[in-house]
């Protein structure tokens, strides 16, 4: 029993520690504010948005040049929204990992 509880006590104390390294990292990272959480999102904004309007631009051209039976523009239109949420993903994931560790 005695055994069982020296190891509850070292993996909590092993937790606080964690916990209180985390508090001192965020401490000392007082440069991440409002700023650049604001930066954050014009970067998620304009990693949806350009190749989704460089895809819709291309789709409206291959439409207007050729006639064809389906509509490029849409499909690029979603091809564009769908690179660009996975390109936000990835970026976000990055940040995130980077503040981890």
């Amino acid at each position: 029993m005695t055994h069982e509880i020296k190891q509850e006590r070292e993996s909590f104390s092993a937790k606080v520690g964690d916990k209180s390294e985390r508090r001192a990292k965020a401490r000392m990272e007082k440069k991440r504010g409002i700023w650049f959480g604001l930066g954050m999102f014009g970067l998620v904004g304009w990693s949806v948005s350009i190749p989704a309007l460089l895809l819709l631009a291309l789709g409206i051209w291959i439409d207007s040049t050729w006639n064809p039976q389906y509509s490029w523009t849409l499909m690029l239109l979603v091809l564009g929204v769908a690179l660009g949420c996975w390109n936000a993903w990835y970026w976000i994931k990055k940040e995130s990992e980077e503040k981890n560790e």
